[in-house]
């Protein structure tokens, strides 16, 4: 199927980029969705399988609404002014009614005709089960996302710097049609090949969304909903480098100013552990461990995320340049 999506002056000059979080809990559900995990997310995927299925998300509102193909419900992945997490939460659960049936409609005839029954509950009355979808996507993003988000967003927001020289060198009409080979630019037009869903200008406000994805790959990924400007999510570059590992052997230099043990746990936080997993690696005692990373995450070097009773920490973005420049050394 192609889709072709016209352009007036006025669409150009209301195109942006955005990173959204919400496009990033949709796409990795849809990776895990599928039989078989693509191969630069498979390190990610094995690691949050397990957390998922202990906190029973293997099983709730996302792994039924998000298949490994076909439609994704469009008021998951909601246009929001900022498209911080909070902001698009809030649209989330304050979706129309009558949007959630639509996409509803949509999924039920990727399948046969028919929804769950946790998902026909949900047509009867969204607004009654879209607080606890909010609440589920919270959990998932603790789980999934938030442990990694420091290393996905940079790639993320590398994207959107490298797109934005590009409109400012070469204009924008170029740039769109060299986001993925099934996107092309002509004629005043982005014609769309391999679309499940058409969208028009008929269908859609002015303008359009553009958000980078580090899950979204191999796809371009669409949203068309009335009134609003379309969306189209596009595998950002430098996915192939994000899960590489950045683990660094501890100096002595980096040791004469933090502390060995302190800077031996940085090393070690390649990627988010639990205090117990540390002291396992490490062979510091747990509550050394506990002490140490207290004093990182004041320092700003680690940060923290919850699941359930088990706290997860990952190395900021300070803490990966203190480590790489001191590799350097």
């Amino acid at each position: 199927m192609k889709t072709r999506l016209a352009f007036s002056v006025n669409d150009l000059a209301e195109t942006r980029f955005a990173v959204s979080p919400m496009w990033e809990v949709v796409t990795s559900r849809r990776v895990l969705a599928g039989a078989t995990v693509p191969d630069p997310h498979r390190g990610w995927a094995a690691q949050v399988r397990p957390r998922l299925a202990a906190a029973g998300l293997d099983r709730g509102w996302l792994a039924e609404m998000i298949p490994s193909a076909g439609h994704l419900p469009d008021f998951l992945n909601p246009t929001t002014a900022s498209h911080e997490l909070p902001d698009e939460l809030a649209a989330v659960e304050a979706t129309d009614p009558e949007q959630v049936r639509r996409d509803l409609d949509l999924l039920a005839a990727d399948s046969d005709g028919r929804l769950s029954p946790r998902l026909r509950s949900l047509r009867r009355n969204p607004q009654a089960h879209l607080p606890r979808i909010v609440a589920e996507i919270e959990a998932y993003w603790q789980l999934a996302i938030a442990p990694y988000w420091a290393r996905i967003r940079s790639v993320l927001e590398a994207d959107v710097f490298h797109r934005g020289r590009q409109v400012a060198e070469h204009g924008t009409a170029r740039t769109l049609g060299r986001l993925h080979d099934t996107v092309r630019w002509d004629g005043g037009a982005l014609h769309l090949v391999e679309r499940h869903c058409p969208i028009t200008r008929i269908e859609t406000g002015a303008g359009l969304l553009l958000v980078p994805s580090v899950f979204a790959w191999p796809r371009v990924l669409t949203r068309s909903v009335p009134s609003e400007p379309p969306q189209l999510a596009y595998p950002a570059r430098g996915i192939g480098t994000l899960w590489e590992s950045r683990g660094h052997a501890p100096t002595d230099a980096l040791a004469a100013v933090i502390g060995r043990s302190r800077a031996l746990l940085l090393a070690e936080l390649d990627t988010p552990a639990s205090t117990t997993e540390l002291a396992q690696r490490s062979g510091l005692s747990a509550a050394g461990v506990s002490q140490h990373l207290t004093a990182l995450r004041a320092a700003g070097l680690t940060s923290t995320h919850r699941a359930g009773r088990t706290v997860f920490y990952a190395r900021t973005g300070l803490a990966d340049a203190l480590l790489t420049a001191q590799a350097q050394v």
